[in-house]
Parts: structure tokens; C-alpha cells; sequence
């Protein structure tokens, strides 16, 4: 289904619910959720198993700005599906227009990831999903987050299509925001990418990427990139300082400021490669515009700093390995989620 169809068909729900019963809803069957090519099964949580009702039920409150203090912003307002579930902004805009201080990441494959946000203070999708609700910056006008989760709670509640959904999805009507998580982060977990000339190629396909490509991925191994970015989902998961912002005079110390660790001063989490030639701007703060200027960023050593990388030093690329590092990434564009 392309975009325009997608949004006339989720309209039409949104119009339509006041006559959805709860006979339409139990029409829905759980099925077993398939992944593509390249990708293992989905981690799927002992206590938030996979149904389709739970996604179909999470991909409505995905889209729906009414979780929102005044109904303006939703999940899909920094992630959404023209920006590759992320967010062309440097810095993403929230509730009445206020800004953040990190780029919004994408969300595909993220059900892969054992720490979510750049500073991995969420363990999970589940608590991830409760974060943007209680920010200030985002979708509350709340500076308390236990009282935002409550405005939020009801909210949900007083909708009476939600409270059928809800029914039949968790066996009851309280709308909670343990379950809001649980449905959100359900859908979240089927938004994947794979089946990319990358993993074709890598599956036998001699003729999946071109001959640029396969030199591409040559130089993405033999300049170090694959120290960090490697596996399935092309990151390690850990947390490295490689000079973003450290130029700045009072620089975002990432993962530090959540461990208090020195080791993690300036780091953040290494982000997935898949579907990087669609996920611009990038780095934490949106700060590179293309994939030509990571590439330069990543050429000339990154930004000197007193916890910098060891990894991080001059590349000595030349202008036919940059071109041709960028042919690899754009064969990580795969078959798209959700």
C-alpha cells in the first residue's frame, strides 16, 4: 500500500470508529509475525507477546495526536513513514513547537535493540514508548511525568471506540498506560527493514548489488566501519564518543549523563546502518546533512576531544572509495516495514 493509500485508509478508521462493534474487532485474528530477509525472529517480550489485534490496535495510537496534551503531535510526527520513521528536522519540534536537543532516530529495527535513545536510558520499547509522552518537549505540556501518564490515561479512556479496542485486546476497558506502551511498542516491533541488495547478495545473489556496491562494502570493512557497525542490524550496540558536538563550549555528554561513568563522557549509541541513505540528517544532534558529509566527518578523524574514540582517527579515503562507500549504504535500503 504507497503512503496516499495508507493515510485515505487510516482516515477512514479514525471517521468510521463510532460504528466500529466489538464483533468487527474480534474479526481480527493473531497470526505469527514473518520478518525479512537478513533478520532474525523478533525478541518478542515474555510479557508483551505478539497479536495483530495488539499491532492494529498500537499503529492507531502510533498515529493518533489525541495522545497529546492539545491533540497536535503524535509518534508519527517525528517518526514517520516519508522520513523512514524518522524525522528530516536537524532536531525534532514538539508540543506548541518546542525543540528538542537530538535528532529523532528511526524506528526500524528497533525491536532488535537492548537500549533505546541515543543515551539508552530506556531498556526497552515498551518504556521507551512512555518517555516522549511525559516530555515537555514532545507531547506533554506536563513537567511532571507521572501526571502527564495520567492526563494521557484519560485521555485515551474517554474515547469510546479505545475503550472497546482496549477490551478486547487486554481484556479490559482502563486504558492504562502500561498498555498504551504495550500496543505501541507491539507495532513498533513489526516497523523492519530487510530483504535489502545487501542481504540478497549476502544470501547468494551474486548480481544483488553492483559492482560499485560489493566495492563499497570492501572499503566499509577495510576502513574500520565495520568495527562498529556489524551483525544483522549493522550496530554493536554500544556507546562511543566519536567528537559530534564536542566543539561546543557546554557539548551533550550522551550516555554519561545517564551512568556518571567517565568512560561514557560525549558517548552515544551507535545507530543502526539500515536504511541510512533515507534516515538524513544524522548523528545525535542532525548535524551532517548527507551521507557525503559523514563520510568527511569520518575521513578527517572526527572532532579531537578528551574521551574520543581510539577507532576514531583519519581515514585517508579517496574519492572513488567515498563514492563508492556510498553505493554499499544505499544497498541497505531494504523492504520496507508496516
Amino acid at each position: 500500500m504507497n503512503l496516499k493509500a495508507f493515510s485515505l485508509c487510516l482516515a477512514a478508521i479514525l471517521i468510521s470508529w463510532p460504528a466500529l462493534t466489538k464483533g468487527d474487532v474480534a474479526k481480527i485474528k493473531a497470526e505469527p509475525f514473518a520478518v525479512p530477509l537478513g533478520l532474525p525472529p523478533i525478541p518478542w517480550p515474555i510479557n508483551n507477546q505478539y497479536t495483530k489485534k495488539k499491532a492494529d490496535l498500537g499503529k492507531l495510537l502510533y498515529f493518533d495526536k489525541r495522545l497529546s496534551s492539545n491533540g497536535t503531535v503524535s509518534c508519527a510526527s517525528c517518526h514517520s513513514i516519508p522520513d523512514a520513521f524518522a524525522d528530516r528536522n536537524p532536531v525534532s519540534e514538539g508540543i506548541l513547537d518546542r525543540k528538542g536537543s537530538r535528532h529523532a532516530p528511526t524506528i526500524f529495527n528497533s525491536a532488535y535493540l537492548t537500549h533505546l535513545f541515543w543515551d539508552g536510558r530506556a531498556s526497552s520499547l515498551e518504556e521507551q514508548c512512555k518517555g516522549p509522552l511525559a516530555n515537555p518537549d514532545e507531547m506533554t505540556l506536563s513537567n511532571n511525568p507521572h501526571a502527564a501518564h495520567i492526563e494521557c490515561h484519560k485521555r485515551v479512556q474517554n474515547i469510546p471506540e479505545y475503550r472497546s479496542l482496549f477490551t478486547e485486546v487486554f481484556g479490559s476497558a482502563e486504558c492504562s498506560i502500561d498498555d498504551v506502551a504495550q500496543a505501541i511498542a507491539t507495532y513498533e516491533r513489526t516497523i523492519l527493514s530487510g530483504n535489502s541488495p545487501y542481504d540478497r547478495y549476502k544470501s547468494g545473489d551474486t548480481k544483488a548489488m553492483t559492482q560499485e556496491q560489493i566495492k563499497g562494502y570492501q572499503v566499509f570493512t577495510n576502513a574500520g566501519c565495520s568495527n562498529c557497525h556489524f551483525g544483522f542490524n549493522f550496530t554493536d550496540g554500544r556507546f562511543l564518543n566519536i567528537g559530534i558536538g564536542m566543539e561546543d563550549p557546554s557539548p551533550d555528554l550522551g550516555r554519561y549523563n545517564i551512568t556518571k561513568d567517565p568512560k561514557d563522557w560525549g558517548a552515544f549509541k551507535i545507530p543502526t546502518l539500515r536504511e541510512v541513505a533515507n534516515t538524513f540528517p544524522y548523528m545525535h544532534d542532525g548535524s551532517l546533512k548527507t551521507l557525503e558529509e559523514v563520510i568527511d566527518y569520518y575521513d578527517k578523524g572526527g572532532i579531537p576531544n578528551r574521551n574520543l574514540h581510539p577507532l576514531i582517527k583519519p581515514l585517508h579515503l579517496s574519492l572513488e572509495d567515498k563514492k563508492s562507500l556510498i553505493a554499499f549504504l544505499n544497498a541497505l535500503t531494504g523492504e520496507r516495514g508496516k
